[in-house]
């Protein structure tokens, strides 16, 4: 395995380079420097709100591309470079079904802000962790008339694989339904994934596969893990995760994006 060709790193962000404090360690900021040194492009890739994803990378978000909303947006400081956005219209088909989901809890993503019409406060505390801008509204409706709107987002305290999906398993010749985490489901353009995300920043770059090395834990990595040589996926990561990539490292709380960061700096094969 040869890392001197890596021109492009790619992390996920939740389960993957945040440990399970939602932190990112200090060694992957001292090891950015030194991809940096090498000439290696660095990429935040994740289902969070662009501005949830530079707070946690804030000592170099104007440096790093950052894909966020699931491949819906992607940016380099504050240049768009990639944006795509639902159909209003079936946006507001779509609420009324996700609203008579029990448990259910609904996000729309937009460029600038999130919305919700949930009172919950423990779901509020908990969203707040991933979208920093957002509004409580009476009618998510309403919104979707007036403001472009990049992706529907779904929480479920237990799980979102078996009691979102299928009930709106027969919208997936519509739309990319993507179990994005134990307790997300994110319902976008069949356009918007990471992969697609991943492949224009590869061509702003002119950077190819076999030069690109990507982390992922979840379902929504899958198709940026398929535009990577060096795929990895973090031993916490889901079972069908494991299956698609080609290299493993540790888990998200072990450094298993830095173990791997650290040979490549070295260029040495990761164990």
């Amino acid at each position: 395995m040869n890392l001197k060709k890596i021109k492009l790193v790619v992390s996920d962000m939740d389960g993957t380079l945040l440990n399970s404090n939602n932190e990112v360690s200090t060694s992957f900021f001292e090891l950015f420097q030194k991809l940096k040194e090498k000439n290696i492009h660095f990429c935040a890739a994740s289902g969070r709100q662009y501005n949830s994803i530079v707070d946690k990378l804030a000592p170099i978000k104007n440096e790093i591309y950052v894909i966020a909303e699931n491949g819906a947006i992607a940016k380099k400081g504050e240049e768009v470079l990639l944006l795509n956005s639902l159909n209003s219209d079936k946006i507001i088909d779509i609420i009324p079904t996700l609203r008579k989901i029990d448990g259910a809890n609904m996000v729309l993503c937009s460029q600038d802000s999130a919305y919700i019409e949930s009172k919950d406060a423990r779901f509020i505390n908990l969203f707040q962790e991933y979208y920093y801008s957002y509004q409580v509204v009476d009618d998510l409706v309403e919104i979707a008339k007036t403001t472009p709107i990049l992706k529907i987002a779904v929480y479920h305290f237990n799980s979102s694989e078996k009691f979102i999906y299928p009930e709106i398993e027969h919208l997936k010749n519509d739309y990319l339904l993507k179990v994005s985490g134990q307790n997300w489901l994110d319902i976008s353009t069949d356009k918007a994934n990471k992969g697609n995300a991943l492949k224009a920043i590869q061509k702003i770059l002119n950077v190819t596969k076999e030069e690109t090395m990507v982390f992922g834990d979840y379902h929504n990595d899958i198709e940026m893990l398929q535009e990577a040589e060096f795929s990895f996926a973090m031993e916490n990561a889901h079972e069908d995760i494991k299956e698609i990539a080609k290299h493993a490292t540790k888990s998200n709380n072990h450094l298993g994006v830095e173990s791997v960061l650290e040979k490549l700096v070295e260029n040495k094969i990761p164990s």
